[in-house]
């Protein structure tokens, strides 16, 4: 198995393909890069940005480049020794007329060879969708688009397709018939009924008619391209033909202001194996699983054997051909059964090192029979950012939060608010699938005969929401203890919430926990197990949709904690705690990823750095953001009885304002742009005063007037004038805390993962800002300065301080501290990991570990808390700042001869010893990495 020393998320789009990656290869091996960490490359939608919406998993996307250029790329990390980890998407496809094999579905409908291919229920209550495929893809109601003349009828060589603006979809054979036919005796006037033309129509009527339903798979498919190619042959040869056909579609399309004229069309959508809907509708009436809430991606059933090859062939051959050598899984919780997957597809790519994209609560740990090396490193991303807020000043920010924005409503309370506000109504038909297959099953039995469909809808939704983890992974192999014990957790939450329904809910535990009667025949059992099994596959979907997606803009009492994957009530993070989790992933997951920023974080990891530092300063934060909110409460608009924008999202604001603004004065006006369209985002996104289902122009355009105005530059600004002083100080300490935590990323245990482009600062917020270009000639340029000044190290050292806002000091701390882990890699991979004491006035500003193996030692050192040792624009260097501050490293790593310790970073030479003030370790640079080759 390829172990990666280090890895970098490549973004990969129609205009980042494969020869531009090409092109920065030489770069990201300069840098200390081992792999590349790429977005997904297989087909996707045509003009994709991110590659999550695939519609063909067996080949590359043609937008990213030629089959040839990929291989180019593939030899030119080969020959440098570098490897790629892939990105895959197993739990959905793109809905979308480019998906051929959900095309194929929604042509054939059941009888398609890919009938199994998607999560379809075709079985359903409702009339209208009953072995039909929701569609809910309109952007207004389906009369509405259909009487405009939005919704079309059209006919190439493939056959008839209805057409919605970009989207079309097939038309079954059988409702070919209802077109040919309409007022066909106009043809047999004009052409003759004894005509051969004619005749040959009227036998492709019969061969239309006489498709039996029982025909499936490709003979349907073959007896349906015969038809269609003996049409389209008629078509083209005969104009009669093709001028009645012409005709017909014309008719079957309307007449815009005469709604009778869309009847015939009308009529031929209701046969179809699809229903087109108003997007809305598919909240409420669903018959497809969605990725999360997202119409336009339908789930796949990898469970089935044959599909699970299918989605997986391709990239296994790449990873035999050794161009992929490692696989990191999209979204496995919403897999049927995770574990199973995992297991096989261990069993498919042989000895591949694979990560899985898993949210882990605080109190969570990652299921240890998976086959796998670890997570995509959100759980160390929330340990490590909590590492950095200060845990004592948690009462100031409470106290200020609720003063500025009068909320006082307990974080407790407000998530199970937002999860509920999304399964009532963003999973209400997901929930109402699931209730009626469970009033399906529990009728059986005498003690669930008189529960009733709505009393068990609600239960569900109360158990959905009163979950405390992601996912639960019960299957055939039974319960866990920690899958008894957040269920219990659920199920007692729930009935809190509703004591009313506590025998619904009673019926629902007995299924969560299998309580099987001794006498339940197979049969039953393998029904119970599926009811559990697909509840499992929505609580991730709401957590997910109602905390990051709602609770994270809504409650902003410290916004740096509201981030994937963390819990914003737990106001930081301890080094006890940091050093536990550590020691532990030591034992458990030693090859696990760490990341501090992703595609989908909520703000970059420079963002989070700096907002950090307000934790510190809880007083000076307090009073200047009350003088900002005066010099612009005039600069308010006002609607009806509220203000625009509202307390809490001005609050929301100016931490977002801290957090992003940038160093350079010449990003400002595309700064303003890019907060102007983040604020509607977020408060979409927050359900409070607008939402994506039900946008309220008014809020939104008076929030995005506030910002306009109160960053438009000039002497008139009284707002900035008093903001950038305080944003000064803090972005000063915040490229502190960024180095910090960069570091601890490259030497704690895990293999450590760049973003793209934040080898320099990056003030990004959430997607889509976190996807723009990054410009690599400046970086590859910077690091070429770099390498050719590291002769005289600490001169570069002071210089890159001197100018540390331009963000190479970053790359330099980068470039140096991966060359330590490259050169001591079994250290990293292998070796133990110790707490190393810090004692003295400042000890609690300081994190210091050891890693080591055989007679290798490395020694992590940096600070944190800065506020209280420098005034601002000072440097946290030397022993006239950390005063007495030392740093004990244990006996048994220190050998009793005379190897000396080396700084890694400024290559500075620190005698031997185990005792070190920690003035001397940063006196040149603000944190190290001490090397000791002589360890016993």
């Amino acid at each position: 198995m390829r172990i990666p020393v280090a890895t970098y998320r490549l973004q990969f789009n129609p205009d980042f393909g494969f020869k531009a990656a090409k092109y920065i290869v030489p770069y990201l091996e300069a840098l200390g890069i081992t792999d590349i960490y790429a977005s997904p490359i297989f087909k996707a939608r045509k003009g994709s940005t991110h590659g999550y919406d695939v519609v063909d998993p067996t080949q590359l996307n043609p937008e990213l480049g030629s089959e040839q250029d990929f291989s180019t790329l593939s030899k030119a990390l080969r020959d440098r020794s570098m490897g790629w980890l892939q990105d895959i998407v197993p739990n959905h496809m793109a809905y979308d007329s480019q998906n051929i094999y959900l095309m194929d579905v929604l042509e054939h409908g059941p009888a398609s060879e890919y009938g199994n291919y998607f999560d379809i229920e075709w079985e359903q209550p409702y009339e209208e969708i009953n072995d039909r495929v929701l569609a809910p893809m309109l952007g207004d109601f389906y009369d509405r688009c259909l009487e405009r003349g939005e919704i079309q009828l059209g006919y190439d060589e493939s056959g008839l397709y209805v057409r919605y603006y970009s989207l079309q979809f097939p038309v079954r054979i059988e409702s070919y018939a209802q077109l040919i036919t309409h007022d066909l005796g106009r043809l047999a006037r004009s052409l003759g009924r004894q005509h051969p033309d004619y005749i040959k129509l009227l036998g492709i009527l019969y061969l239309v008619k006489d498709i039996r339903p029982e025909i499936s798979g490709q003979q349907r498919k073959d007896q349906v391209a015969f038809v269609k190619f003996l049409l389209w042959e008629l078509y083209k040869t005969n104009p009669e033909i093709s001028v009645f056909i012409d005709h017909n579609l014309e008719t079957f399309n309307g007449q815009p202001g005469q709604p009778e004229t869309y009847d015939l069309l009308d009529e031929l959508l209701q046969e179809q194996y699809y229903r087109l809907s108003f997007w809305k509708v598919g909240a409420e009436e669903l018959n497809y699983r969605r990725f999360f809430t997202v119409n336009e991606l339908i789930c796949v059933k990898v469970d089935d054997n044959k599909v699970f090859h299918h989605v997986h062939d391709f990239v296994t051959e790449l990873i035999a051909e050794g161009k992929v050598t490692g696989l990191r899984i999209d979204h496995v919780d919403g897999l049927y059964d995770p574990t199973q997957y995992l297991e096989s597809l261990r069993q498919k790519v042989g000895n591949t090192y694979t990560i899985v994209e898993k949210i882990l609560e605080p109190h969570e740990r990652l299921p240890r029979r998976w086959p796998i090396q670890g997570t995509s490193g959100y759980d160390f991303l929330n340990l490590v950012n909590g590492l950095f807020c200060c845990r004592d000043n948690q009462r100031q920010f409470d106290y200020l939060y609720q003063q500025f924005t009068d909320i006082d409503t307990p974080y407790s309370e407000l998530f199970l608010e937002k999860k509920r506000l999304i399964a009532d109504k963003n999973l209400a038909g997901d929930v109402d699938n699931l209730a009626r297959f469970l009033k399906r099953i529990s009728s059986q039995y005498r003690y669930g005969r008189d529960l009733t469909l709505n009393g068990l809808k609600k239960a569900i939704s109360e158990v959905l929401v009163a979950f405390p983890v992601y996912c639960t992974y019960i299957n055939q192999g039974g319960i866990t203890k920690t899958d008894l014990k957040y269920i219990q957790q659920a199920i007692q939450t729930a009935k809190r919430q509703i004591p009313q329904l506590v025998n619904e809910l009673n019926l629902i535990e007995k299924f969560l926990l299998l309580e099987y009667e001794y006498s339940l025949p197979e049969e039953e059992r393998a029904q119970w197990l599926h009811f559990v099994m697909r509840l499992q596959q929505f609580t991730g979907p709401l957590m997910a949709k109602g905390i990051e997606d709602t609770l994270f803009y809504v409650y902003s009492r410290f916004i740096s904690l509201n981030e994937v994957g963390g819990s914003p009530n737990q106001f930081g993070v301890s080094a006890k705690a940091f050093h536990q989790y550590h020691q532990s992933q030591v034992e458990h997951w030693p090859q696990t990823m760490n990341t501090t920023s992703t595609h989908d974080t909520k703000r970059s990891e420079d963002v989070r750095a700096r907002l950090n530092v307000l934790s510190e300063l809880p007083e000076r934060w307090a009073a200047d953001v009350k003088t900002w909110s005066q010099l612009n409460s005039k600069l308010k608009q006002t609607d009806g009885d509220r203000q625009i924008p509202d307390a809490n999202d001005e609050y929301f604001l100016y931490q977002t304002l801290v957090g992003a603004y940038p160093f350079d004065k010449a990003d400002l006006p595309e700064f303003t742009e890019r907060m102007k369209a983040y604020v509607v985002k977020a408060v979409r996104e927050a359900k409070v005063h607008t939402a994506w289902l039900q946008p309220d122009s008014a809020y939104e355009e008076g929030f995005v007037k506030f910002v306009d105005q109160i960053l438009k530059p000039g002497s008139k600004n009284k707002f900035l004038s008093k903001f950038r002083p305080f944003w000064e100080i803090i972005a000063d300490y915040g490229i502190y805390n960024s180095l910090s935590q960069t570091l601890l990323k490259i030497t704690a245990p895990g293999l450590p993962d760049f973003y793209q482009g934040t080898e320099f600062w990056d003030f990004s917020l959430v997607d889509p800002d976190n996807r723009r270009s990054v410009d690599y000639k400046a970086r590859m340029a910077s690091l070429k300065a770099l390498k050719s000044e590291s002769s005289d190290i600490l001169g570069l050292c002071t210089k890159l301080l001197d100018h540390r806002q331009d963000g190479r000091i970053k790359q330099f701390m980068m470039m140096r501290a991966l060359t330590v882990r490259n050169q001591y890699r079994a250290v990293f991979e292998k070796g133990s990991y110790i707490p190393v004491q810090v004692m003295g006035p400042y000890e609690g500003q300081v994190i210091a570990f050891a890693r080591q193996h055989e007679q290798q030692t490395v020694v992590t050192v940096v600070p944190r808390y800065l506020t209280e040792l420098i005034k601002p624009g000072k440097y946290p260097l030397g022993e006239a700042v950390w005063a007495d501050t030392v740093i004990e490293i244990p006996n048994s790593l220190v050998n009793s001869g005379d190897a000396p310790w080396q700084e890694g970073i400024t290559e500075q030479n620190l005698g031997t010893g185990n005792v070190f003030s920690v003035g001397q370790i940063l006196n040149y640079f603000p944190v190290a990495l001490l090397v000791n080759e002589g360890a016993a």
